[in-house]
């Protein structure tokens, strides 16, 4: 069970992810509407941060093809894409892509099943980032393939091993539910919790 924490916003944050020993950092980039979003030089210095052996995600909304030259040249093993798509700027990218779907775009799925650069896909609330869940049973109407399948939205220590063994994701990939109670930052102790209770459920 792969585990990706987003949202990451400061080195600091990157050590956290260090000491449990996640798969996935998350960074949101391009996206001023997000109180996570950060510069690619801010990214650079979280990357610095994380271990080698953790996968660094841009995390972006319909982004244009300039955007993602400068997610390439930062040194990202993912670009993971809320919004839309372009068929003309999908050819071009170089990256794996995770594919965002939430609620309310769902059937779109079947269109990048099998498209070859689309590595997996994530399955979100309808307000990405908002802590808030979904009708879980939507995600289980969608064919599966050996793609990788995080879900997301909404998800913390209280709720995700059941949001495991209800879904049987490929991963889990939580922001707002391991932040601070003022909201401003990640809580260790929160991610801490979040990665044994993921780990438990195993």
């Amino acid at each position: 069970m792969k585990i990706k924490i987003c949202g990451l916003t400061s080195p600091l944050e990157a050590g956290y992810c260090n000491e449990q020993q996640i798969d996935l950092a998350g960074m949101v980039l391009f996206f001023s509407k997000s109180k996570r979003n950060i510069t690619i030089m801010q990214a650079r210095e979280i990357m610095e941060v994380l271990g080698p052996e953790i996968q660094k995600v841009a995390v972006v909304v319909s982004p244009d093809l300039q955007q993602v030259r400068e997610i390439e040249a930062a040194g990202f093993d993912y670009i993971q894409i809320h919004g839309e798509l372009k068929e003309e700027l999908l050819s071009e990218i170089h990256l794996p892509i995770l594919k965002a779907f939430n609620v309310t775009d769902m059937k779109r799925y079947e269109q990048y099943h099998q498209c070859e650069k689309i590595a997996g896909y994530v399955f979100d609330a309808c307000e990405p980032g908002s802590g808030k869940t979904f009708d879980w049973s939507l995600v289980q109407q969608i064919p599966r393939d050996e793609k990788l399948l995080l879900l997301a939205g909404g998800l913390h220590a209280g709720n995700v091993e059941e949001a495991i063994r209800y879904v049987q994701p490929d991963g889990v990939d939580v922001s707002s539910g391991v932040e601070k109670s003022d909201g401003c930052g990640k809580d260790p102790k929160k991610i801490k919790a979040f990665v044994d209770c993921v780990r438990q459920a195993q």
